[in-house]
């Protein structure tokens, strides 16, 4: 029997629904790969939110005109509003990219779960850092939340990919790549301060 304290309530797992309105054809298990990708975070970070919906193509909600926009919007984050809680938005069609050629159709679907993985984290990160933790500054809180979805992108990718061959190839040589890395990427931003 476990300990309650007065006052307490006990957490309970709430589930995230997800609302498929996609009419473009998902790849196999594509909610299951979403409820694992969620069941990564703590739940503490998911504190509120209510659904994920999918949708073909996210329409800006700030715009009453049709302009046209280059580029797709993979994902929008909607903050709680009134007595609405804050819910996910993600962008089958963006993901996927069905009306562009064969190469990129096919490298889209290839790369389904690990785009969708960064979005989810991204999205997270965005209701993370703007509803539960007051202490960032608004002028912080891209770096947090790219930082929040890196972190959190890598580890999930690492576990993914733990028992694979190639994992266990390359896990002696991850020191100098993240190194030569680092310094080509320094290198690169001197190469373009000096331009």
């Amino acid at each position: 029997m476990a300990l309650q304290l007065a006052g307490l309530k006990t957490s309970k797992q709430t589930e995230i629904k997800i609302e498929n309105q996609a009419s473009i054809a998902l790849p196999k298990k594509a909610e299951e790969n979403i409820r694992q990708i969620i069941a990564f975070l703590p739940t503490e970070q998911l504190r509120g939110i209510e659904r994920i919906r999918l949708v073909d193509f996210i329409k800006h909600p700030q715009m009453k005109t049709e302009t046209p926009i280059k580029g797709d919007l993979p994902g929008l984050y909607h903050p709680k509003v009134q007595n609405k809680n804050p819910w996910l938005e993600v962008s089958v069609g963006a993901l996927l990219q069905p009306t562009e050629g064969f190469a990129k159709r096919w490298m889209a679907k290839s790369s389904f779960k690990s785009n969708l993985a960064g979005l989810l984290f991204s999205l997270v990160g965005q209701h993370y850092y703007l509803m539960l933790r007051h202490s960032v500054k608004k002028t912080n809180l891209e770096p947090q939340i790219r930082q929040y979805a890196q972190k959190n992108l890598k580890d999930w990718s690492e576990k993914q990919n733990a028992k694979s061959k190639r994992a266990k190839f390359f896990k002696p040589f991850q020191p100098y790549i993240e190194r030569w890395a680092k310094w080509l990427n320094k290198k690169a931003a001197n190469a373009q301060k000096k331009s």
